[in-house]
C-alpha cells in the first residue's frame, strides 16, 4: 500500500506561528483584515513569564503570533533579524515520536527534543527539525487531546469576532532561499522528508524583462503539504527573491497561499476591510480568456477585484496576491481557488512578478 511506503505520512498543516514584535496588536490585525476568530492565549496570566502568545483560527487554518516578554531572548533576536516572520510550521502527524527518529535518521538537525506536553484536556506529543533559514518543522500528534490547541494556553474569548471571510486551509507555502540553494532544500524534502517534486520552474518560466527566478514545487506522500522553493535568477535587475533574502536577512517563508471556495466573494471583503492587492494591469484581461477559455466567473468582476486565471489539464484556478503585510517587504498573502486545477499558476507568472517590480520599483528597490 502507498501509505505503508511513505515513512513521514503527514495529516496535513496544523498551525504555522509567526514571531511578531506586538503578538497581540497582529492578531487584532489577523481579526479584522482577515476574519480569523480568537482561540486561545499563552502568556504572564497563564504562568508564561518569557513569551505572549495569541492564537486565532478559520476554519482548519491556525495561525499563532509570539512576542517576547523579556530582552536579549530567543524570539526578539529572531525578530531583530528578520522582522515579522514565520517561525514555525507545524505538521500534524500520528506518532511525533517516530516522525522525529525517521527525519534524523535521514540527516535532520534536531531542534526540538521529543517531548509531551499535558494538561486537564489531555496530551499533545510533539518534535521538531530545522530547515531553510531559521525555519523549523514541528511534528504534532494531538491524537490524546480535546482541548482547542495545546496544554499551556487557556482560551482566549473577546467580544470583537468579525466574520470570517471564506478562508478554508493553506493550499501551500513558498519559501525563498538564497542563491544556489534550491537543489539544497529540495534535496533535503526529498531525502530527509520523503517529499517528491511536483513540477520545477526555471527562469524561461519565470522571468519578466528585468528579474527572473526558478522555483520547485515539493509535496509530501499525500498532497497534503506542498513546499514550492524559490531562489533568485540572473537577471538585469535585483529580483523579489534577491529583496526578501536583503530585508529578512536569509531564507524564510515568503507567502501563504491561502485557500478558498468563493474568490470573488472572499476578495471583496477583504478588500472591504481594508487588505491591500497587487496591481493587476486592464491589458491582462484582454487576452486570459483566449489563453485559458471559457470559466464560470464574470470577466468583468474578475477584473475589477484584480484576479488572475490560469487553466491546465486539470481545470483552472484563480490566484490574487496581496502587498507585504508588514513595513519589509517579506511576507504576503495569496488568495487561491482550484477549479480542478493542480498546477500553480504558471500562465500569470509574468503579469505577477511585474506587479511586484511596480511595487519594488516604488519602494526602490528593483
Amino acid at each position: 500500500m502507498e501509505e505503508e511506503k511513505d515513512f513521514l505520512p503527514l495529516l496535513g498543516t496544523d498551525y504555522v506561528e509567526f514571531y511578531v514584535g506586538n503578538s497581540l496588536q497582529t492578531a487584532f490585525y489577523y481579526q479584522t483584515a482577515f476574519g480569523f476568530q480568537p482561540l486561545a492565549y499563552s502568556g504572564l496570566s497563564t504562568g508564561n513569564h518569557v513569551t505572549e502568545s495569541y492564537v486565532v483560527r478559520q476554519d482548519k487554518i491556525t495561525f499563532v503570533f509570539t512576542s517576547p516578554l523579556c530582552e536579549n531572548s530567543k524570539v526578539g533576536k529572531h525578530i531583530d533579524k528578520h522582522g515579522d516572520g514565520v517561525k514555525i510550521i507545524a505538521l500534524s502527524v500520528l506518532d511525533a515520536d517516530k516522525a522525529l527518529k525517521e527525519t534524523a535518521l535521514r540527516g535532520a538537525v534536531i531542534s526540538l527534543d521529543f517531548e509531551i506536553l499535558k494538561d486537564a484536556d489531555g496530551s499533545i506529543a510533539r518534535s521538531g527539525i530545522k530547515t531553510y533559514g531559521e525555519t523549523e518543522h514541528y511534528f504534532i500528534d494531538r491524537t490524546k487531546y480535546k482541548g482547542d490547541f495545546l496544554p499551556g494556553f487557556e482560551a482566549w474569548n473577546p467580544t470583537y469576532k468579525p466574520k470570517a471571510v471564506g478562508l478554508k486551509f493553506v493550499d501551500h507555502m513558498v519559501g525563498n532561499v538564497d542563491w544556489g540553494e534550491m537543489n539544497i532544500w529540495a534535496e533535503f524534502y526529498i531525502n530527509v522528508m520523503g517529499f517528491t517534486q511536483l513540477v520545477s520552474f526555471d527562469d524561461k518560466d519565470i522571468s519578466t524583462d528585468y528579474t527572473a527566478l526558478r522555483s520547485k514545487v515539493m509535496s509530501n506522500g499525500n498532497g497534503r503539504v506542498k513546499f514550492p522553493i524559490n531562489e533568485p535568477a540572473k537577471g538585469r535587475n535585483k529580483s523579489q527573491i534577491e529583496e526578501y533574502i536583503k530585508f529578512y536577512n536569509g531564507g524564510g517563508v515568503q507567502h501563504i497561499a491561502l485557500a478558498t471556495d468563493d474568490i470573488v466573494s472572499t476578495v471583496r471583503e477583504l478588500k472591504n476591510r481594508g487588505v491591500d492587492f497587487l496591481y493587476v494591469p486592464s491589458t491582462y484581461y484582454k487576452t486570459v480568456l483566449d489563453r485559458v477559455g471559457s470559466i464560470d466567473e464574470e470577466l468583468q468582476e474578475l477584473q475589477e477585484l484584480g484576479v488572475l486565471v490560469d487553466r491546465d489539464e486539470e481545470g483552472y484556478l484563480l490566484q490574487i496576491f496581496t502587498k507585504p503585510v508588514g513595513p519589509r517587504p517579506t511576507v504576503f498573502y495569496e488568495i487561491i481557488q482550484r477549479k480542478g486545477a493542480t498546477s500553480f499558476g504558471k500562465g500569470n507568472f509574468k503579469a505577477l512578478f511585474e506587479a511586484i517590480e511596480f511595487e519594488q520599483s516604488k519602494r526602490g528597490t528593483l
